[in-house]
């Protein structure tokens, strides 16, 4: 595989020409690289389409972006850790590529097709993987919904609790996943693990010099504590499951395309996904909206968020009595995780837009995790 002379070589994350000379070991006869591009959007692992003049390496569609193919060209999909500070167990592409190939030779689940895995960071500076490019809309914004009626909207929220409810109750044996993950003490785990990766960016953050005020964190960590739940059975968890991390599709009928961004996917509490999710979903009546998310479930035709988690639980049969938790646990999560990109913002090692905001919406989630607490309610 060559490089075309006219492609730029500052590509933020890829080392371009030694990436061409791993694909042409790892995709034989797939052409040259006609061009590179980071796909808007991601705040966490790093997305690129990458635009090829040939090949023989497969037909189809491929993955964590939207859009239609290239004229005269294949795209394939790269994925790859974010740049600067990178929170411990985070950011996993080993663990990612398994589960997307496990998922797409053995479920029902929407993914995209994976075609290969680089362990030698010395290629572009960091494990990544490659998939094929889904045909898909990535909807985020009010604007996004433009030209969407609003019984495409219902269906779209029908198609994506139908995918929600897919990933959990997929038979993880079956495909390959069993050990995937540790089920037993789950919750007890995650609120361990994300207060240490809530540690690492403090001291990422007091490196450069900030100061973060944040006293209801500690109160909301001791909270959480005296409420984690029992054991569930062990289920898939997407880990970070919403309508802007699939690729949609509205014709013939509103569908999911494929479900990406699955990095933080393990085995676990399955009401943990349908806890962050409903906190992702914002409402036409919300007084604030988060800075991720997709905003676009303001529009008519969407679901509330109550309904959505009614068809949900119809769905998979579960018991939601305790989802004020899990919705209250899902805030803390996002908190955690958008301090995490804040301190990489402090670095100047973020790639893309709007990382300025992302630091402001801690303390508003937090603050929203107590009030489920209180009111013993998820909405």
């Amino acid at each position: 595989m060559t490089v075309d002379a006219e492609l730029p070589a500052g590509v933020p994350g890829i080392d371009v020409p030694r990436l061409a000379g791993w694909l042409a070991r790892a995709l034989p006869g797939s052409g040259r690289i006609t061009a590179i591009d980071l796909i808007a959007g991601g705040r966490s692992n790093l997305t690129y389409a990458i635009t090829l003049d040939g090949g023989d390496t497969g037909a189809g569609g491929g993955t964590g972006a939207g859009g239609g193919g290239t004229e005269g060209g294949r795209r394939i999909v790269l994925r790859r850790p974010p740049l600067g500070h990178v929170l411990p167990t985070a950011h996993d592409m080993g663990r990612e590529y398994k589960v997307l190939s496990a998922l797409g030779s053995g479920s029902d689940v929407p993914v995209p097709t994976t075609l290969a895995f680089c362990e030698d960071e010395d290629v572009i500076g960091a494990k990544f993987y490659l998939m094929d490019f889904v045909e898909g809309r990535v909807l985020r914004t009010r604007e996004d919904a433009a030209d969407l009626a609003p019984e495409q909207a219902a269906g779209l929220s029908e198609a994506l609790a139908r995918a929600l409810a897919a990933i959990h109750t997929v038979d993880v044996e079956a495909v390959g996943l069993g050990g995937f993950g540790r089920p037993s003490g789950y919750m007890a785990r995650q609120l361990k693990r994300w207060g240490k990766q809530w540690d690492g960016s403090q001291e990422a953050i007091r490196a450069t010099g900030t100061v973060r005020d944040l006293p209801e964190y500690d109160r909301l960590v001791a909270r959480l504590d005296e409420r984690l739940p029992a054991d569930a059975p062990a289920r898939l968890v997407h880990g970070d499951f919403r309508l802007d991390n699939a690729l949609a599709r509205l014709e013939p009928r509103p569908e999911i395309a494929a479900v990406v961004d699955w990095e933080m996917s393990t085995l676990g509490d399955p009401l943990s996904d349908l806890g962050l999710t409903l906190v992702y979903w914002a409402e036409a009546t919300d007084e604030r909206l988060l800075p991720v998310g997709a905003t676009i479930t303001t529009a008519p035709g969407f679901l509330t968020r109550r309904a959505f988690a009614e068809r949900y639980a119809a769905l998979t049969g579960y018991d939601l009595a305790d989802l004020d938790f899990y919705v209250a646990f899902a805030r803390f999560k996002l908190a955690v995780i958008l301090e995490g990109i804040h301190a990489r913002y402090l670095q100047n090692a973020t790639v893309g837009e709007g990382f300025d905001k992302i630091g402001e919406a801690v303390p508003t989630l937090l603050q929203g995790a107590h009030a489920n607490l209180d009111s013993r309610s998820p909405w």
